[in-house]
Formats: C-alpha cells, sequence, structure tokens
C-alpha cells in the first residue's frame, strides 16, 4: 500500500514529471489522430478503387477479344463452383476521346469500355458512382430530360433541355456565318468589273462541267458497289433537338476541370455534360486494323473521386461496341469480349481462386491476365501500408523520448532520495518492494499520460474539420485543397484495436524507462545510505 500512497505523493508534487505526463500525452495523441485519417483515407481509397473493378479480373490481349465468353463463364462456373457469385463481360479498348468546345477541338486520351448496365452493377458499385439519380439504380443509355447533380449550379441545365439550347445556338451561329458569307460575296461582286464577272461565270460553268474522260464506272464495278454490306454506309443522320446519338457515360476529369474563380472560390469548368455530342475515334478488332470514328452523346458523368478513373474511363453499351469494333462472328454469330469480371463470395480467398483459373488458363496458352483487384492497385496499396508503418514509427519515437525524460527523472529521485530510501530499507523495506515504488511510478506516469492522449485523441478526431477551418483561417492556406482532393470533409476511422496497442505501448515503454532507477534503488545498501546523513 505504501507503494503507491509514494507515486501518488511524487505525481502531485513532482512538477519535473508533468513534462513527461505532456511527452506521453503528445505522442497518443498524434499517434492516434494520424491512424485515424490514414485508416480513413485506406478505407476511402479501397471503396472507390473496388467500387469499380470486380474481385477478379480476366482479360484478354488478342485483338480479336475472347470468343464464346459464355462457354468460358461455364468453365470457370465448374472450376469454381458456388465461390462465383456474380459475372459480367465487357469489351476494353483505348480511344481518344474528341469534344468540340468553344470552336475548339480538345483530346483525351481515354480506355473505352463496353458494358451490360445489368450483369455490370452485379460485380462492382459502378451505379453508385453516376450523377443521375435514376441510373444510380440501374444504369441506362439514354439521355435523361434534367435532374443531373442538382446541388451543382454547373449541371443545372444537363439532358435534354440544355441539348436543345446548345443545338438551337450552334444554328443560329451557323445561320450568321452563312449570312454574313453572303453579305460579303454580294459586296465583293459589286466591287467586280464586268470582265470579272464574265471571268467568274465561265470558271463556275467549267467547274459544273467537270473532265470528260469517258465511262466513270465499268459495269462490274457497278454491280460490286450495289452488293456492298449495308453497315459500310454513311449512318442516316438524326434531328439533335429529338434525337441523340448512341449513349457514353464518360468520366467526370475527361470532360471538365477544377478550379478557382477570381474570387477564389472552387468551381468546375465542364468541357462537355450531359446532352453534349462527342467523337470517339478506336480501332477496330480485324487483322486489318482500321481506325473507327464515332459520334457519341453524353448521357451521364462518372465520379469515383479516384483521378486514375475519374480522368481515363468512357463507358459505352457492350453489343454496340461490340458491332462497331467488328466483335461478331458473321457466320455463327458469336460475340468476342476482352475481359470477363467476377464476384466472389463473401469470406472465399481471393488467392486461391485467381490461382485455380491461372491452372485452367495458363499463361503459355492462353493469352489471358488473371489478377484480384489488389494485384491490380498491388503498388499504391503497398505505398499506403508501408507509408502508414513509417509514420508510426517515427511517431512512437516521441513517446521514446518521453520515455529518456522519465529515465533522467527517476535517477534525479533515486539521488535526490536516497536517505529516504536508505530509511525505508532499514525500516525492513525489501529491495523488491523499494523497485516496485519506482516501476509503479513509471507505470502511473503511462497510464496518466496515455489516458489523457487518448481522449485528447479522440475529441481532436472528432472535432478535425473543425480545427483544420481554423488553421485554414490563421495560416490562410487549406489544409486540404478541393481541387486535388475530391471529398468535403476529412475521412476518419477510429479503429479499437489501434486505440490499445497505443496505450499498451506508451504505458510499456513508461515502464521500461523506470526499470534501471529501480533497479539502482534496490541495490542500495542502507547503511551506505544513512552513512553520510
Amino acid at each position: 500500500m505504501y507503494r503507491w500512497l509514494l507515486c501518488f505523493r511524487y505525481l502531485k508534487t513532482r512538477y519535473i514529471a508533468l513534462a513527461s505526463i505532456i511527452s506521453v500525452t503528445l505522442g497518443v495523441a498524434t499517434l492516434i489522430v494520424v491512424n485515424a485519417v490514414m485508416s480513413g483515407f485506406s478505407a476511402e481509397m479501397h471503396d472507390r478503387l473496388h467500387g469499380l473493378a470486380s474481385d477478379i479480373m480476366i482479360e484478354c490481349h488478342a485483338t480479336g477479344g475472347m470468343p464464346d465468353p459464355e462457354g468460358h463463364l461455364r468453365e470457370i462456373e465448374r472450376i469454381c463452383g458456388p465461390a462465383i457469385v456474380g459475372s459480367s463481360v465487357s469489351v476494353s479498348v483505348p480511344a481518344m476521346l474528341g469534344i468540340d468546345f468553344r470552336g475548339q477541338r480538345l483530346g483525351r486520351h481515354v480506355n473505352l469500355i463496353g458494358l451490360d448496365p445489368e450483369t455490370y452493377n452485379s460485380v462492382s458499385d459502378f451505379g453508385k458512382y453516376l450523377l443521375h439519380p435514376a441510373n444510380q439504380n440501374s444504369a441506362s443509355f439514354r439521355l435523361h430530360d434534367a435532374g443531373y447533380a442538382p446541388d451543382r449550379s454547373e449541371l443545372k441545365l444537363a439532358g435534354w433541355e440544355h441539348r436543345k439550347r446548345r443545338v438551337a445556338q450552334d444554328r443560329e451561329i451557323e445561320a450568321s456565318i452563312a449570312e454574313q458569307r453572303r453579305v460579303l460575296q454580294e459586296l465583293k461582286r459589286q466591287q467586280m468589273t464586268q470582265e470579272e464577272r464574265a471571268a467568274e461565270i465561265a470558271a463556275s460553268e467549267s467547274a459544273a462541267a467537270g473532265p470528260s474522260i469517258g465511262p466513270q464506272f465499268a459495269a462490274g464495278m457497278l454491280e460490286s458497289s450495289a452488293e456492298t454490306p449495308a453497315e459500310d454506309t454513311l449512318t442516316a443522320s438524326i434531328d439533335p433537338m429529338e434525337e441523340q446519338y448512341d449513349g457514353i457515360i464518360l468520366g467526370i476529369s475527361t470532360c471538365s476541370v477544377r478550379t478557382r474563380n477570381a474570387a477564389g472560390d472552387v468551381e468546375d469548368v465542364y468541357y462537355a455534360q450531359p446532352g453534349d455530342d462527342v467523337r470517339m475515334m478506336f480501332p477496330s478488332a480485324s487483322e486489318d486494323t482500321k481506325v473507327l470514328n464515332q459520334k457519341f452523346t453524353v448521357v451521364d458523368l462518372y465520379e469515383s473521386g479516384m483521378s486514375e478513373y475519374d480522368s481515363t474511363f468512357a463507358f459505352v453499351r457492350l453489343d454496340r461496341l461490340q458491332e462497331l469494333r467488328g466483335m461478331i462472328d458473321p457466320q455463327s454469330g458469336v460475340r468476342s469480349v476482352t475481359t470477363i469480371q467476377l464476384k466472389v463470395a463473401e469470406g472465399v480467398d481471393l488467392n486461391l481462386v485467381r490461382d485455380a483459373l491461372r491452372r485452367r488458363f495458363p499463361a503459355g496458352i492462353y493469352p489471358y491476365n488473371i489478377q484480384t483487384w489488389r494485384d491490380l492497385q498491388g503498388p499504391l496499396l503497398s505505398a499506403v501500408r508501408l507509408e502508414t508503418t513509417i509514420l508510426n514509427i517515427l511517431l512512437f519515437l516521441i513517446i521514446a523520448v518521453a520515455g529518456f525524460g522519465i529515465l533522467a527523472t527517476f535517477f534525479m529521485i533515486v539521488v535526490e532520495k536516497t536517505r529516504d530510501i536508505g530509511t525505508l530499507k532499514a525500516l525492513g523495506a525489501s529491495g523488491h518492494g523499494v523497485s516496485s515504488i519506482f516501476l509503479s511510478y513509471g507505470l502511473l506516469l503511462g497510464f496518466v499520460g496515455s489516458g489523457a492522449g487518448l481522449v485528447g485523441g479522440l475529441l481532436f478526431v472528432d472535432n478535425i474539420n473543425g480545427v483544420a477551418g481554423i488553421v485554414e483561417r490563421i495560416t490562410g492556406q487549406e489544409v486540404f485543397d478541393p481541387t486535388v482532393y475530391y471529398f468535403s470533409e476529412i475521412p476518419t476511422i477510429i479503429e479499437p484495436l489501434t486505440l490499445v496497442w497505443v496505450m499498451i505501448g506508451a504505458m510499456t515503454i513508461a515502464v521500461l524507462a523506470s526499470v534501471l532507477p529501480a533497479i539502482r534503488a534496490a541495490r542500495m545498501h542502507p547503511v551506505r545510505a544513512l552513512r553520510f546523513e
């Protein structure tokens, strides 16, 4: 009992111990805050990385793709059995996106993906990241009237209303340009002499007549021309006021940029939005590869918050992309795909399923690349884990510094209280009892410091966005620039296991720092301690 009485007495009277307590408190609080923020970032990143990518992906590198995907799915089901709970097929091809913006053509390299919305949502969270609420439940490639992101003023008119306004403006501009050309030609004609007018009329008549080189086409050529398939003819034009081209969903960063206006407020500048028409240039799947140039209508935008996805992906209907690229066998009607995506049952080891598929489809025979979503994002996930580990090691050094402070404080107490230690041992206190005083004192310092750090760290995490706002007002600098980080609040997750090991680690360092002073006090001889007193 006397050990704890002495510990509490020293805790209340020895103000030098307060410095050690503060060091432990700061170290524990910092560790809790950093781990909460890093866990929040990691969870947010995992959700977004896994939001578009399925659990397991089988990618085919052949130009023509993977024929008979239904047969492959049956074989996969035979190998994996109930471990597979969802599947979808898609076509992925590199493409060039062309956007007409204020008289200029903007180009972006994108990855064009043809997908089936019904099955694609069963293996990923694709719909969750679309802007229109109706598409979030069931993605569609039809343009909606309105309702795209009502909270964004830039997209208030997105949809058919924006499309009709843009078409009307384009027609007015074209009519104005045509009228200007007609007026200029009329003015030029009025300034011409009669000889110049006669020469112009003669030149136009000669151009209309054209060169005479005999028959233009042979009979055989006309017959072969008549047999040309309809798919090679030009696509019929549509009325953009009432109709749309094939629908396309663009990653939001492919057609917009986040910047600041003159007032310093963050705003999004959209080069294209739902209702606009864009062009896609992509290769065909034939052996004699050709570049296809197709017009699409933007029907929605995809925003996951991951720049890797939002700035590189565009989505169209799977069947339409297969038709355009020539991925349908004209004889059998079998369609080819480039990717099979699988969703694995909860609790099943993804690596075991991946390895089983790799054994069935070896890379030496099949041009397939079979990966889990973690394999696909391995470097990024490893970098985050390494960063978290290094931060924990560095921040634990703060608590280690506090431990050296406790060590120095306790040595000073042993020297200063030599007479008291000798008296205790003369009265019958054992060496174990004397050493336990210092060990208990170290444990008490660690407990109080880590407890205060725990409370402080949890309060800081709970109010971290308010604290960030205060720091921004004081320094004039944003803690997290919204033009870089696509979230409105700092994500945090408090893991109980992390709190436990941080508390135990802090108290362990405090106890270990008191071991050497405790040993010195325990070995002190009472006669020698009291000789000069």
